[in-house]
Order: structure tokens, then sequence, then C-alpha cells
């Protein structure tokens, strides 16, 4: 679209983006750049969804992602409403990336520490310290992957509504690499023999919610796209990100409520009529529901319409992703560890066993805690002074957990959780943060059922291969007309990057059915100063 029409208003489609979360936001924003009159419904306070922002005093908290990846689909989604996202949000390009702390069985006081870096041949020298063959495989890792990812994207960047959508040339191009039998610790056995080295390229399974010896082969390209294009902290968290979108809706002439909960759709027949929204019935002919799909599906959109594949009874038997517990630390002071922090049990595998299939019932305490749990540490007050107050820190600690299918009564074992990390943090890490903590907000699994996430599950449906491409919630939901779906809970899944492609998969489609134009396409040409330090170094 040239770019004197972002944002002219067209006669007609009413569009409903129901919750401000990224996938909702980044869609609001490519269709209002087309012209269509878009609302967006949040019904909290704040913009983001899982990607808003927590507050205690002074200090400020990205409540969910704190890692930003491929930062380039985000500039396609601004580039697409004629702007550049540098005018938006300033993006700081990390190194290390994160420090890996990784439990020694043998040795339970002398981890192997890894400081990961977009240098190769660092990394590479970084990995042969644990075992030299594997750092000399890493390469070949590295290589392999950025071909798996070459074949992989053209199927993260569409519709996968059937089996058939997988006889086409750029899947069938895509299906050696996939390696559908295998897990992604598997896959690694291939590559590394030393448990350390293959825990340091297999833990971003977590950022699916998923153990490494469960996860399909296919993410393996997490680490490659890590390595490939950098770790980026935006200034203000990750949920300046979605400002940065609010900000963009606003300008292509769309509308963002707040405190505007949608509690249900109307229809006529198969079509929809109206929603919701505060007791108050709101004309749409189009709704994009970007809550979290299982919630939303069960409780807004009627069970008539869903098919036997989505009913109910269905949503119930599918598999969900663990949860998290959270601590938010305003802490005084400043704290001696780099950005991102990522601790890995001396009993990793058995950690996730716990967290996964038993619910935390298999371990040496009663309830979630194993023994030595993993758990995560983000600290980005040295580069990021809009987070706290001048000379101390915003911490955020995380802590994997089963969700509340387990049936722990999480509100009973907050205090032993919250123990159990300031403990952790003080073994492993040497930090005694407790009696320097000024300002604190904890969220436990069933706080999270609370935001309406299915199960606690902070990670949507898991990504196992029967939940993963046509068999995860489609974008268009067909028996309901007029209803669409985007977001972590479908195609592709989760993480900021594939939400942000599930956005314009759900913008397409839309546009299509209406007889539009692509809402995808650069609205003006990219300036190479715009797109260059989002590249791969």
């Amino acid at each position: 679209m040239p770019a004197s029409t972002i944002g002219m208003r067209r006669n007609g489609e009413s569009i409903a983006v129901i919750g401000a979360g990224p996938g909702g936001l980044a869609t609001a924003a490519m269709l209002a750049a087309q012209g269509l009159k878009v609302t967006v419904y949040e019904r909290e306070a704040l913009i983001g969804g899982r990607t808003s922002q927590v507050r205690a005093g002074d200090y400020r908290f990205d409540r969910g992602p704190t890692f930003f990846l491929m930062p380039y689909v985000l500039e396609e989604i601004f580039s697409a409403c004629g702007r550049s996202l540098a005018d938006y949000v300033t993006l700081n390009r990390l190194d290390p990336m994160y420090r890996l702390v990784i439990g020694n069985r043998d040795r339970p006081h002398d981890p192997w520490v890894v400081d990961a870096t977009q240098d190769l041949a660092e990394m590479c020298r970084r990995l042969s310290a644990i075992d030299p063959a594997d750092g000399a495989a890493f390469e070949r890792f590295i290589s392999d992957n950025r071909a798996k990812l070459d074949a992989a994207e053209p199927i993260l960047r569409r519709p996968i509504r059937s089996l058939l959508d997988l006889v086409r040339g750029d899947a069938m191009k895509a299906a050696p690499h996939i390696k559908p039998h295998m897990s992604v610790h598997g896959l690694l056995s291939k590559y590394f023999s030393h448990p350390a080295v293959r825990l340091a390229v297999s833990f971003q399974s977590k950022y699916l919610g998923m153990s490494p010896y469960e996860c399909p082969s296919l993410f393996t390209i997490l680490p490659f796209i890590e390595y490939e294009y950098g770790i980026w902290h935006p200034t203000g968290g990750c949920h300046a990100l979605m400002r940065g979108l609010g900000t963009l809706i606003e300008e292509m002439g769309g509308t963002i409520e707040t405190s505007a909960e949608v509690t249900g759709l109307e229809f006529a027949g198969e079509r929809l009529q109206a929603l919701v929204v505060n007791g108050e019935r709101r004309e749409h002919d189009n709704a994009v529901i970007n809550a979290d799909a299982s919630w939303a599906l069960k409780n807004l959109v009627p069970e008539r319409l869903r098919g036997r594949q989505w009913s109910d009874d269905a949503l119930s038997r599918k598999r969900y992703s663990c949860s998290t517990a959270m601590l938010y630390l305003g802490v005084e002071g400043s704290v001696d560890l780099p950005h991102h922090t990522i601790y890995m049990s001396r009993e990793y595998e058995q950690n996730l066993e716990d967290i996964s299939r038993r619910g935390g019932a298999g371990g040496s305490i009663d309830g979630p805690i194993t023994r030595d749990p993993s758990f995560y540490v983000c600290n980005p007050s040295p580069i990021d002074p809009t987070l706290a107050p001048e000379g101390d820190s915003s911490l955020y600690v995380l802590l994997p957990t089963p969700n509340t299918r387990s049936g722990i009564d999480w509100e009973g074992q907050m205090p032993r959780l919250r123990s159990a990390l300031f403990s952790q943090m003080k073994d492993v890490l040497g930090l005694d943060l407790e009696s320097r903590v000024k300002a604190e907000v904890a969220l436990h699994p069933g706080d999270w059922q609370g935001m309406g996430i299915a199960h606690g599950a902070t990670f949507n449906l898991a990504h196992s291969l029967d939940q993963m491409l046509h068999k995860r919630p489609p974008h268009k939901l067909p028996g309901a007309k007029g209803v669409w779906l985007v977001g972590g809970g479908t195609h592709p899944g989760s993480g900021l990057p594939v939400i942000f492609l599930s956005a314009q998969i759900t913008s397409r489609l839309l546009c299509e059915e209406l007889g539009m134009g692509d809402p995808t396409l650069p609205a003006t040409p990219a300036s190479a100063s715009d797109t260059e330090q989002l590249q791969p170094v």
C-alpha cells in the first residue's frame, strides 16, 4: 500500500481485537494500516498481556518475556505500516547473550559456567573448555541449523490448515531437516557427547515450556536463532515493544480500550454479530481473539460452532506447557550478575520430570520444589536505568513449575518457593539478596490461571508433535464466521518472534477474505540504516 494511504478509512468492515498481547497488537496495527476500523479491547489497565509490565513502587519489571529475538520480524510489521521500529524502541544487543551455570553432579560446588557469545569462534573455544570435540562440533551444529531454519521458515510464515498444506514444495523441502522421530536432546546427541554442552544448546526448549527430552527436534533452531540474530534488550524491557505497537495502532487510526473485558460473542447462526464488553453490546463484523486460545474457545465461542476437534472435552484432553513461579524484586544497590543468568540443576532431567510429568510430587520435598531446582534471573538495570531508581536494581526471578493440573496448593506453597529461590541464588550465585529487597511482587501458577490462562500454562498448549502445525487451533475458526485467532496458542506457536509471524498470517487471511491486498507487504521501502543493525553479526 502506498504510504499516502496508510490509516485512511475504508467503508465497511469493523474489526475487534480481543486482547492486547503482542499478537493482537501487531494484527491490529497491520489491519488499521489497511484503513479498516479496528478496536482493541484489553481487560487489564495496561496493554501487553503476558508481555505487560509489573510495577512495585518505583521499580518496573517485564511480566513475562525478557528475551527479544529475531527483531527483523517485528521490523516487518512496522514496515508494513510505513514506519521503522527504531523510531519507537531502542534495542540493545547483549554480549554475553546470557550466562549459563550448569550444575555438576560430580562436583556440586563447581558448576560449569559459560558466557554465551555470538562470536562463534570464541563460543567454540568456550565449549571446548568443557569438551574439545564438542567445541569443534558447534560450528557444524550452527551451519546445519542455518539450513534447517532456511527450509522451515516458509512453513512458519503461512497457515497450515491440513495435511494438504504440508505437501507443498516448501514443506517438502523442509522435511529432511525436521526429523520428527527425534527429540531435541536426541538430535543434539548426534553432535555433542558431553551432557553439559548438550544442555547449553537445549535449555531453550523451556521457551516453549517443554523438556528437551520431549521437545521435537525441529526446535534446535531456537539456539541457532540466538547465535545468528542475537539477543536484544529493548530499553524499558520487552513491554516497550508493546508500547511501541500501541502508539503505532493509534497512528494508523485504530483505537485501544483498556479495562474493557470481553465476556461473550453473539452470533446469528454461524455469523458473528457483536461482542459483550463490560456488559455492553458492541457490534463488529470480525473478531480477532488474542486471549489464551484454550481459555477463549471455552469461554467466548459457543461449543456448537467449534466442532469436535475444539470441543470442551477435546480441549481438556490437550497437553499443556509447564507454568512458572515468579519473584519481581526491587533491590537496594547494584547486583553483580550478567543481564541473563540461567541455572540448570545438577539433577536437570529429574527436575524436568518432576515439573512436566509428576506435577512436583516426585520431588524430595512435598509439593513443587525438587532438590536443587533450576531457575533464571534477569538483571537489566546495569544497562537500563528506566526500570529502577538510580543505583538500585530490578530483578526478575523465575522458577519453572508444574501447571495447575498438578493439584498443588499454590497459595500455600508460595512461601516455600520464595525461600527456595533466595536459597538457590545464595548457594549457586553467591547472592545474599533477601535483606536488600525494598519492593516485591510474587506470582504463582494459580495467579496465571486467574489471568485467563488455561491451567496457568504460561507457554500455552504444549508444542508436541500431535499439537503442532494444523493440530493447533486454526487462525480462522471454520464454524464461527468472522472469528479469527492469533497468538501463541495457534500456529506457529509460542515466543515473541513466532507470535509476530502468527499476526502476519491472521492479518493476511482476514484481508484476503475481505478482498484486500496483503497487509504484511512494506508500505515504504525500508532503508538500510533501519534494518542493518537487526541482522546477523
